[in-house]
């Protein structure tokens, strides 16, 4: 659908229609859009790529497949919204992911993260500049196909799978970002 994180293959809407019961449609539809832009406003929740533009040789949803990338004020939208306290990528600190390009955009302001836990998802913190605001960044396992490698290689879904055989990656993925939304 032509809505953010609508791929087809993106998890990202599957994970948070389980979370809420929400009933989404799954389909290309102005109704689809308008429940998800809906359930974005109830909950006060923004959602925007850190990437504002970048060029692609091949037309995917790929993370290393973008060049000439162009990130998104992120400093800026976070001292003019005043209410945000928490970041969440959806994605780690790979090369291209939000993670990493995050940490790349906040080099420019002489930011830097605090670790308040090391493990996934990875949780850090950091002081916004001309402010006393804390923000939280959460980094939660990419909601993407491509991701369910690195998820299957985690200890905390060996167990998962262990106890549970029948869950799935994206039964982990609703799990972990539960907490956070």
């Amino acid at each position: 659908m032509n809505f953010c994180y609508g791929s087809r293959d993106g998890q990202l809407w599957p994970i948070l229609n389980a979370i809420f019961d929400l009933n989404l449609k799954f389909e290309t539809t102005a109704e689809a859009i308008a429940q998800r832009k809906l359930f974005l406003v109830h909950r006060g929740i923004g959602i925007c790529d850190i990437v504002a533009s970048a060029k692609r040789e091949k037309i995917d949803a790929s993370d290393l497949g973008m060049q000439d990338i162009e990130l998104r004020e992120m400093v800026k939208i976070l001292q003019q919204h005043t209410k945000i306290e928490t970041l969440l990528f959806t994605g780690g600190n790979s090369k291209n992911g939000p993670e990493y390009f995050f940490r790349r955009h906040i080099r420019k302001y002489d930011i830097a993260l605090k670790v308040l836990s090391n493990e996934v998802p990875r949780i850090h913190e950091f002081e916004l500049p001309g402010t006393l605001r804390k923000i939280r960044t959460v980094s939660l396992t990419a909601p993407s196909g491509a991701a369910n490698r690195a998820v299957g290689s985690l200890d905390a879904y060996k167990r998962m799978k262990a106890k549970f055989p029948e869950r799935t990656t994206i039964d982990f993925r609703i799990d972990q970002y539960k907490p956070f939304f």
